[in-house]
């Protein structure tokens, strides 16, 4: 199978050679992916460049109907969608469920944006002016996505920028090139959608990667992946005076204060740090007690974490599958075991079968070990013991973080607790949930989310 996608036609990458694509339970091929490169890469930002003007022009319903006609094409294969996201990345079905679901809803959501109002009317500047404003394309967008929500990480990109009038070109990841970019490019193509509007160029990140990444014939760069390739993106985009946009993920943290209910905190590290192995931008590795409360919670967490059931989602019902890769499984071993060794203690999991690893809980963190100050991307656990609240808030916002949690059985403490949190979005007794807002800003401001689960309501 050839996944490279230009002009609105299915071809061979320039080289002509090709890569497998494995499931990544049994390491079985299911598949193989062109492998990319600069000449592709060239060659769909032309296509896309001349394929833009007419897309944008085209009337907002018409750009709609090939959403809804996407969305659709998608709906029909759901199951068969389903089960290839399961085992491309490894994940279990309630995981694949939610990612084929929002890559569709996100088509239909923004089905409907490209027919609704695209601009405001401001307060004049000066009298007898009317001042107006309006979305116009952005033109040409260059997309690199990740391996661990791949069709769903692409679309919240792709169908709000198809629907605004632009153009693309998708570089999705190599260990996920089917279901984050051949599936996308069959629907595309299933949709009528004009030629070059949507455009797939498969390959490494070495290759395919760093050709779009460094392209000049683009309008904006979306990147979203790992900070040491993120960085290298920015500083070669801010030397040559491209525009990208990056999501580079957090260290993110669970937070129990001297009053939080053990158990509660417990169920919501199940899903809020170990769901999909802990291969997420928003999972809480760091979980930061005071210490009055840290023998509760470390009973708590570790008689959950014993009910966990790690296999192949294909093969039963399980909770946890296997890691993406051998390189992302020895990376996460390595924190595990430099921890070890700085004196931290398993008290449960610490060692894997393949490529399927234990979930782990690790006690006697310090702030000090790179298992504490990286984001381990994996289903570890590491509980670090703080002074006091004022200590635990201090030591959580000492990293980066996008997503957090809270937790207190006072709910107004616990409130006010999260308003001292620095990351995008804040928990307070619960864990990551489907709600739909970002963090945004305006230029001025940085816009917090935070959410309250009443103790009482669970």
């Amino acid at each position: 199978m050839n996944t490279i996608y230009i002009d609105g036609v299915f071809e061979r990458a320039a080289c002509g050679q090709t890569a497998t694509v494995t499931e990544k339970a049994t390491g079985a091929i299911i598949g193989r992916y062109g492998l990319g490169g600069a000449r592709d890469v060239d060659r769909a930002v032309v296509a896309a460049r001349a394929a833009q003007i007419p897309w944008a022009a085209l009337a907002a319903p018409h750009r709609s109907d090939v959403l809804h006609a996407m969305a659709g094409h998608l709906e029909s294969r759901f199951e068969a969608l389903v089960e290839q996201s399961m085992r491309e990345t490894g994940g279990v079905r309630s995981k694949a469920e939610d990612e084929v679901t929002t890559g569709i809803r996100q088509l239909r959501i923004s089905a409907v944006q490209a027919c609704e109002a695209h601009g405001d009317v401001l307060a004049p500047y000066k009298h007898n002016k009317l001042s107006l404003s309006r979305a116009v394309p952005i033109g040409v967008i260059g997309v690199i996505t990740p391996w661990n929500y791949p069709m769903n990480l692409a679309l919240r990109i792709i169908a709000p920028a198809l629907a605004f009038g632009n153009s693309i070109v998708l570089k999705p990841s190599e260990l996920t090139p089917l279901i984050g970019g051949h599936v996308l490019a069959e629907a595309a193509a299933a949709a009528h959608a004009p030629n070059g509007v949507l455009n797939v160029v498969t390959g490494t990140g070495a290759d395919a990667g760093h050709a779009l990444a460094e392209h000049s014939g683009l309008d904006l760069l979306d990147f979203t992946g790992g900070h040491t390739v993120g960085r290298a993106i920015a500083a070669s985009a801010a030397r040559g005076g491209r525009e990208v946009r990056l999501e580079l993920g957090g260290n993110n943290a669970f937070v129990l204060l001297r009053d939080a209910d053990p158990l509660i905190a417990a169920r919501c590290a199940l899903h809020g740090s170990l769901a999909f192995q802990g291969q997420t931008c928003i999972s809480a590795s760091r979980h930061i007690v005071v210490a009055d409360a840290v023998e509760d919670y470390l009973h708590a967490l570790t008689t959950v974490v014993a009910t966990l059931r790690v296999g192949d989602p294909m093969g039963g019902d399980v909770d946890l599958g296997p890691i993406v890769s051998t390189t992302q499984r020895d990376r996460i071993h390595a924190l595990v075991q430099d921890a070890i060794q700085r004196g931290a203690h398993v008290v449960i999991g610490g060692g894997f079968d393949g490529l399927f690893y234990q979930p782990t809980v690790l006690t006697g963190v310090t702030p000090d070990m790179p298992v504490y100050t990286e984001e381990v991307f994996g289903p570890v656990i590491t509980i670090t013991a703080a002074a006091d609240d004022d200590e635990a808030i201090a030591m959580a916002n000492a990293h980066p973080m996008m997503m957090s949690s809270v937790f207190s059985t006072d709910q107004i403490r616990g409130l006010i607790a999260a308003g001292r949190i620095t990351a995008g979005e804040v928990h307070v007794n619960d864990a990551f949930a489907r709600h739909g807002a970002d963090s945004q800003r305006d230029g001025v401001t940085r816009r917090q989310w935070i959410g309250l689960t009443p103790i009482a309501a669970r």
